[in-house]
């Protein structure tokens, strides 16, 4: 079974075929995680995860819009997280590469979502662009909550990763399309290195369309050329990477089967 545990189906990108696409998935017998940005997203995020069975939710403020996080916001997301299929806050975190919100209000809003999940007793998702050192001292210091993190759409260094492991802090990883390039033999050389327990796959869709279909849209069944990807780069078959990160992914969130 394949679990694509980062996507956004409720993008606008989506809104032409968002009902042939959820059908699809249906088909595909996958489950899928989608993740919030914003109070719109993160409120449809729920609603997605409450009308079908096979899709959960995480909810929370990315740090594009940290600049927009008001206490009515936290108030939805306390609100939402009470639904049992809500299953992370998420996606929180920095993104200094676009610097869309100022760099002193994403670390105020990052810290504050980490202890609002604490609260709520759920782990978290988190973003992470041109912040590593940064995201890996907050954690270190701010995350309590056993229930742990996962770094999404991971590419840092194989040095990070190491200190990341060295934490007690339940933290694992997604690797996402960009694994399949041909220029990304760092991220290549890095993923083996991540134990098989503390990985997931996902494909951030719409974004980050893996090969073949990059330059396309990206859609929670391409999730499977990620699978493959790591089938080589572990040695395992296909089928085995994606029952170990399903299985990961599972347990993580607390799901059933």
């Amino acid at each position: 079974m394949l679990f694509d545990t980062h996507a956004h189906i409720t993008d606008e990108r989506f809104n032409e075929d968002r009902d042939l696409m959820i059908d699809r998935i249906k088909r595909e017998g996958m489950l899928v995680l989608n993740c919030g940005c914003d109070e719109k997203s993160s409120y449809l995020s729920a609603v997605l995860a409450k009308r079908y069975d096979f899709f959960y939710a995480a909810v929370g403020m990315h740090p594009h819009d940290s600049k927009d996080y008001t206490d009515k916001f936290e108030e939805l997301i306390k609100k939402l997280a009470k639904e049992e299929k809500v299953v992370a806050i998420g996606e929180i975190g920095l993104d200094f590469y676009y610097d869309n919100s100022p760099r002193d209000i994403q670390r105020e809003i990052f810290i504050r979502q980490i202890h609002l999940a604490d609260e709520l007793d759920l782990p978290i998702i988190i973003h992470s662009r041109d912040a590593s050192e940064e995201t890996y001292k907050i954690l270190k210091e701010h995350l309590k909550n056993p229930k742990g993190a996962v770094l999404h759409s991971f590419s840092q260094s194989t040095e990070m990763l190491k200190k990341y492991l060295a934490l007690d802090k339940n933290i694992h990883f997604s690797i996402s399309g960009p694994v399949t390039f041909k220029n990304a033999r760092a991220l290549t050389e890095m993923v083996p290195n991540i134990p098989l327990e503390r990985i997931f796959i996902e494909t951030d869709c719409p974004y980050l369309t893996p090969v073949p279909f990059r330059g396309k849209r990206n859609n929670p069944t391409y999730v499977a050329y990620v699978a493959d990807k790591l089938s080589e780069l572990y040695g395992r078959t296909t089928e085995e990477i994606a029952d170990i990160t399903a299985e990961n992914a599972m347990r993580f969130f607390g799901i059933k089967a």
